[in-house]
């Protein structure tokens, strides 16, 4: 799973579809279930281990960075805005993760 997941990183980096390098994937599965609350709570998504049960289930969403970093920066629905609890820099690592993670389109 990981040298498939790897390929297709590598494949979007290559393209230039995609900044994120492994460092800042690696930031943003962190902060899927550090920050509070927790992104793990709410949302299901295989990669991280998490199977939250109110949010939508983000394998079969497959948003894409930009949708994330939308959702981070101003809520949605009951989830809470992170502007105030997470740099841009941070909201961007974890974006970027989600959509890899999901398999979101570049």
């Amino acid at each position: 799973m990981r040298t498939a997941a790897a390929a297709w990183l590598l494949a979007l980096i290559g393209s230039g579809a995609w900044a994120a390098d492994a460092g800042e994937l690696a930031r943003g599965k962190e902060l899927f279930g550090k920050i509070q609350p927790s992104c793990a709570v709410c949302h299901t998504l295989q990669a991280a281990g998490a199977e939250g049960q109110v949010g939508p289930i983000l394998d079969e969403l497959k948003p894409n960075a930009e949708r994330v970093l939308r959702a981070l920066r101003a809520g949605i629905g009951v989830m809470p805005s992170y502007a105030d609890k997470l740099s841009e820099k941070d909201m961007r690592a974890l974006a970027h993760f989600v959509a890899q993670a999901s398999g979101a389109a570049p």
